[in-house]
């Protein structure tokens, strides 16, 4: 179908100088409103410093809530310090409500115990998360390392600095809360776009 002249101008106008997502278009109708901004939890679950993230997936950029890092001092037993992780949790939940959780996935740790005190502090967070009603999906870490520096093996670091350049932070997080802010950053880009292989609900 052919255009005319004006409309033909008119749509060279429009490619030199794109409408601001926030400007009516005249020759649009009517639209439902646009829905609300998604709320992400992150959590990077460790039995003496769980890292957790509260991110709005605004444009133009991501945007951190909050975040900080649960602190349980090597005195505590460990059952103390899952009460301690739920607690902060419920907590985070009750200042900044999120409408998903994503949270690092399993890894393999070549010390049973290790991963057995893991597992306890991952099974705290999940609890609480569940309780409180949220879809809760994860991530493997080597993939949330892709997503963020662009190789699954970067320090954590290297993860921390990108996180504060991807929020715009005005200072580097702390690292396990920076790993959480990370694994949601890498759950928003992972539900942006198709994927082959995307986060799973657990």
């Amino acid at each position: 179908m052919g255009i005319s002249p004006k409309q033909f101008a008119e749509l060279q106008r429009r490619v030199a100088s794109p409408r601001r997502s926030d400007e009516p278009d005249p020759g649009a109708t009517a639209r439902p409103a646009v829905a609300p901004v998604r709320v992400i939890l992150g959590i990077d679950p460790s039995l003496r410093g769980t890292g957790w993230g509260v991110l709005s997936s605004e444009r133009p950029h991501p945007r951190a809530v909050a975040y900080g890092t649960i602190r349980c001092p090597a005195s505590w037993e460990r059952s103390r310090c899952l009460m301690r992780i739920a607690e902060v949790l419920g907590d985070v939940l009750r200042d900044h409500p999120a409408e998903v959780c994503a949270i690092e996935g399993l890894f393999y740790a070549q010390n049973l115990q290790t991963a057995l005190i893991m597992g306890e502090a991952r099974g705290a967070a999940l609890a609480t998360i569940a309780a409180a009603g949220l879809p809760i999906y994860e991530i493997p870490p080597a993939k949330v390392k892709l997503a963020i520096v662009g190789h699954g093996g970067a320090q954590k670091s290297a993860v921390a600095k990108m996180v504060q350049r991807l929020t715009h932070l005005t200072e580097i997080p702390d690292p396990d809360a920076a790993d959480a802010l990370a694994i949601a950053l890498a759950y928003v880009g992972e539900s942006g776009r198709f994927s082959t292989s995307p986060p799973r609900r657990v």
